[in-house]
C-alpha cells in the first residue's frame, strides 16, 4: 500500500470535491482518496499507482495539482 499527498487549487465547493475524488478514484491502483477543501489537501492511497496518472485526474476534472 503507498499513499501520496497532491495540493490542488481551484476547488470551492462540495462538488470540486466530488469531482476530484471521482476522478482519481478511477486511476487504476487507486482505491482511496480523501479532499480536505478547506487546506486543498488530497490524500491517495492505493497499490503501485501512477503519479503521472494521479496528476493527470485532477487536471480532468478541471483543477490544477500545485504541489
Amino acid at each position: 500500500m503507498s499513499t501520496a499527498t497532491y495540493t490542488v487549487t481551484g476547488m470551492t465547493c462540495g462538488h470540486c470535491v466530488s469531482s476530484v475524488k471521482e476522478e482519481v478514484g478511477e486511476v487504476p491502483g487507486v482505491t482511496g482518496v480523501e479532499v480536505d477543501l478547506q487546506t486543498g489537501r488530497v490524500d491517495v492511497s492505493g497499490d503501485s499507482f501512477d503519479d503521472a496518472a494521479v496528476r493527470a485526474a485532477v487536471k480532468e476534472a478541471g483543477y490544477e495539482v500545485s504541489a
